[in-house]
């Protein structure tokens, strides 16, 4: 009676040790690509509205559907400061490039979508800045399987997340 009941436990641990961690490594690394595109494609587009000086509904679409294309749900968060042209009436000074005179004012997410949707396009000019923030909403097979075996826990967790800013390098009206 002993000896089956080891064989049986050696037969549970052969099955986990060849099954289930290679599956683990395999979906880790199904997570680590889909990031590297999504980085990729986040940095693109970033890239791409810091040298037109242009963000249009075109390229923010084209921009979803490639992150989309790796199976995920994403999280976009997208930030513009917007360079003030005119901070206020008591600035005496003419020159906006000094340090610490500059002002500017933010656009989020739904304003910027709000302001895509109504004219098509968002033209910035120099000195304007980009944020684009993306992470995963849904839980991919890593998340789950980390989830069962380790017991990880919490709805704020994401496996798979992106960033990259910049600073408009041209003016988008030329």
């Amino acid at each position: 009676m002993g000896d089956s009941f080891i064989t049986i436990i050696a037969i549970f641990l052969a099955a986990v040790l060849m099954f289930v961690f290679p599956l683990i490594a395999m979906s880790e690394r199904t997570d680590d690509i889909a990031e590297l595109a999504v980085q990729t494609a986040t940095t693109d587009f970033v890239d791409n509205v810091r040298t037109t000086g242009k963000l249009t509904t075109d390229d923010y679409d084209k921009y979803l559907e490639t992150i989309s294309s790796t199976g995920n749900s994403f999280d976009v968060d997208i930030e513009l400061q917007i360079l003030d042209e005119n901070p206020g009436v008591k600035t005496t000074q003419t020159e906006m490039t000094k340090i610490g005179e500059n002002l500017y004012y933010k656009l989020y997410t739904s304003q910027v979508e709000e302001k895509l949707d109504a004219d098509k396009k968002i033209t910035l000019k120099e000195g304007d800045m980009v944020s684009v923030t993306v992470r995963n909403t849904n839980q991919t097979i890593s998340q789950i399987l980390k989830n069962f075996f380790y017991q990880i826990s919490g709805n704020d967790t994401y496996q798979i997340a992106a960033q990259n800013a910049g600073i408009v390098t041209v003016n988008g009206s030329k």
